[in-house]
């Protein structure tokens, strides 16, 4: 899976979000100051050539929608930074996180029982 630029995360959020939309509801959703309809119009291409993006007809116009889920994105962009930051381990990458964000032992212990429950 291709990485994206930030441009192309920022309108992927939305996307994200909004499950599909035209380049206007995209745009509606973005903070101030709105870009260009042609800057997200082209970044949108860029995402339907990368093959992040679908779209279908609709009347003189598309409606976009994501063919990449959040989910994937995020595990391979975590896989990417685990691989390159930290010699591909988890528990290193891991705990620069927890040291960082000097997390509590309490909080730590929220976050594997909320792992513990997850898992099937």
């Amino acid at each position: 899976m291709k990485q994206l630029t930030k441009a192309e995360e920022d309108i992927m959020l939305q996307l994200w979000e909004l499950e599909e939309a035209n380049v206007s509801a995209i745009i509606e959703e973005l903070p101030h100051p709105k870009p260009a309809y042609n800057t997200v119009s082209t970044i949108v291409r860029i995402l339907e050539s990368k093959g992040f993006v679908g779209y279908k007809k609709q009347g003189r116009g598309h409606i976009y929608f994501p063919l990449v889920s959040k989910e994937d994105y995020s595990y391979q962009s975590l896989q990417k930074l685990k691989d390159g930051y930290f010699k591909g381990s988890f528990k290193s990458m891991v705990s620069f996180f927890v040291n960082r964000n000097d997390m509590t032992i309490k909080e730590l212990e929220a976050v594997l029982k909320e792992i513990n429950t997850e898992k099937p």
